[in-house]
């Protein structure tokens, strides 16, 4: 089953927006990350929950959505994100958890991907503007990572690494996202 979550597990970047997460769902998505190993057992994160239309348009525009895609700038209205975790540290309690963050993120997505939800990890945050948007404590709590959520409206494909040796995903002219992955062959030392 998790081979299975894993390989289903893909960065998703449009969404059916109108298909909504519950609060519910989204507190045990976060209920999965408070359960995940923590550096010197800190639990250091704290997780702001958004899934309102209201403030999902706080968050959107604060956030880069896809580098090697430099002429998308992201989805349109209607394939918006349905929700939103930010991902935070809390100053009070540490440091410098970067390693957490990513644990907690991925275990979010493996999650979303159960319920039924795809996902995206996004790093290019204008992490100030957000903080104030959604009234977070801009001295305590530094802004992580945001997850972007939602029932996935593309499709992405795993394909191998070319000859090339290029790892940039690409999208076809049917908008089918493509990500090169390297062979097991290729990683295993």
């Amino acid at each position: 089953m998790l081979k299975d979550l894993v390989y289903s597990c893909r960065s998703y970047r449009r969404f059916y927006e109108d298909v909504r997460i519950s609060d519910e769902d989204l507190k045990d998505l976060v209920d999965l990350a408070r359960m995940t190993a923590s550096t010197a057992n800190s639990q250091a994160l704290k997780f702001k929950v958004v899934n309102s239309p209201e403030k999902n348009a706080l968050v959107y525009p604060t956030l880069g959505w896809a580098g090697a895609l430099p002429d998308w700038d992201g989805p349109e209205e209607g394939e918006r994100p349905a929700a939103y975790i930010v991902i935070v540290e809390d100053s009070d309690l540490g440091k410098n958890k970067l390693t957490d963050v990513g644990i907690t993120a991925q275990t979010i997505l493996l999650g979303a991907v159960e319920k039924g939800y795809g996902g995206c990890m996004l790093a290019n945050v204008q992490r100030e503007a957000l903080s104030r948007a959604l009234g977070i404590d801009g001295e305590r709590y530094t802004v992580r990572l945001v997850l972007a959520l939602g029932k996935p409206k593309e499709e992405v494909k795993v394909v191998p690494v070319g000859d090339s040796g290029d790892v940039k995903y690409y999208r076809d002219e049917n908008q089918v996202h493509y990500v090169p992955k390297r062979s097991l062959e290729e990683i295993l030392l």
